[in-house]
């Protein structure tokens, strides 16, 4: 048996007995996990400054080295996190609908776990306790797999959370996670079909084409954010120039952080110089359209191609075009988004309520940054990703994301005839 199969056979099993805990006990199992990640940080320290040393070695870039690392500071936010997930609400047994049916029959439609969550996931050591604590909460049992950058971390955390729960009174096996760096693993596990309820992809464009692709489980699609920023005819420019400048610069590494800004031709003179000015300062270079360019010398621009148009650069650089209106604008989005965040500024309502109704994307704003797109922002807690579909779950992926729902139906003796 190979070890992908060992560790999800192991995962059905503790997914039969997870289902029939009790709030209380898995609430008691996150606390113990939480004072588990603090009280052996030296240990997941350790294992961290193995991967950073690794990846220092290969030259990766300073965005990914930040997402890469940890510090007691960061170990005990992470271990906040579960502790907040603590008092959130229990979706698991909610009550979504009732009826007594003509029959006599009271039928109820509740909510439940999903049973076994997989998670194949890149460079963020975070997102194995999050998705940990998540499934924990929401009864569900859960494989890891992350990217190798963070192979030791990853492992030292898994360790230390399976190993509180276990202690706390859940199930061996609940939580776990792949050892094997091997693609054949994580092929592995998007083939098994029958012991692994949902595949949740988490990282860049290459993951998840490649895990949708191959995958024979049912996939939840996270994560690639090529995201808008339209400045509309009636912005208020400064208003614009901060929201652009929070959207890219906030954290140019995220999903949702700004990759593109549209603005109207109508004022894009008078106005994007300012936005290119505030851009410069920070850094960002700017690859901008014919109108842009036009412009003169202000900031780093280079000639836009048609690829920065799809392009998610995840660093201090933005593509740059200048529509004739909302119609272009929206259709721009509608083309080359990928139906995460898009966000317009204006201050005429008709245009802010076209644009919430036809643009295409699991969050749209208006007058506010992009970077608002995120579990703990809305108020959901942790989250295991950011669903960019439009099946069971979309947006920001909190504890009811994990739960599918049951129908109960309670007689008196009823057949059919």
């Amino acid at each position: 048996m190979t070890e992908v199969l060992e560790l999800a056979e192991r995962a059905r099993r503790a997914a039969s007995v997870l289902a029939g805990t009790s709030s209380a006990l898995r609430n008691s199992a996150l606390d113990a996990m939480a004072d588990a990640l603090v009280a052996r940080q030296d240990e997941i320290l350790c294992a961290n400054e193995a991967d950073m040393h690794a990846a220092q070695e290969k030259g990766t870039p300073a965005p990914l080295l930040d997402r890469l690392a940890l510090d007691p500071g960061r170990i005990a936010a992470i271990a906040d996190a579960l502790r907040e997930l603590v008092g959130l609400a229990d979706p698991i047994g909610e009550v979504v609908s009732g009826s007594r049916l003509p029959n006599g029959i009271w039928l109820q439609q509740v909510r439940v776990p999903l049973g076994v969550v997989a998670m194949i996931y890149e460079a963020r050591p975070n997102v194995t306790a999050d998705a940990a604590g998540l499934c924990i909460k929401t009864g569900n049992a859960v494989i890891l797999r992350g990217g190798s950058m963070a192979a030791a971390s990853n492992q030292a955390i898994t360790d230390v959370l399976a190993q509180a729960a276990e202690c706390a009174g859940l199930p061996a096996g609940c939580i776990q996670s792949v050892t094997s760096p091997a693609r054949e693993a994580a092929e592995e596990l998007m083939r098994l079909h029958g012991l692994i309820d949902v595949l949740i992809p988490r990282g860049g464009a290459g993951l998840i084409k490649s895990v949708v692709e191959h995958a024979r489980v049912p996939v939840i699609e996270t994560g690639v954010g090529n995201c808008h920023v339209y400045v509309h005819e009636k912005a208020d420019p400064e208003m614009a120039t901060r929201v652009v400048v929070n959207a890219k610069c906030h954290r140019p590494g995220v999903c949702n952080a700004a990759e593109t800004l549209l603005i109207d031709r109508s004022i894009h003179e008078a106005v994007l110089p300012l936005i290119l000015r505030a851009l410069e300062e920070r850094g960002v270079t700017v690859y901008g359209d014919d109108a842009t360019l036009a412009l003169g010398a202000i900031g780093r621009i280079e000639p836009a191609t048609e690829e920065d148009w799809g392009t998610e650069y995840l660093d201090l650089k933005i593509a740059c075009k200048v529509v004739d209106g909302l119609d272009e604008a929206i259709s721009h989005i509608n083309e080359y988004g990928t139906k995460h965040s898009e966000a317009i500024v204006t201050e005429d309502y008709s245009a802010a309520t076209r644009f919430l109704s036809e643009v295409d994307a699991a969050a749209v704003y208006v007058n506010a940054s992009t970077r608002f797109t995120d579990g703990g922002q809305f108020g959901l807690g942790a989250e295991i990703g950011i669903s960019t579909q439009k099946l069971h779950a979309r947006g920001p992926m909190g504890l009811t994301a994990l739960t599918t729902t049951k129908y109960v139906a309670m007689g008196s003796g009823q057949i059919r005839e």
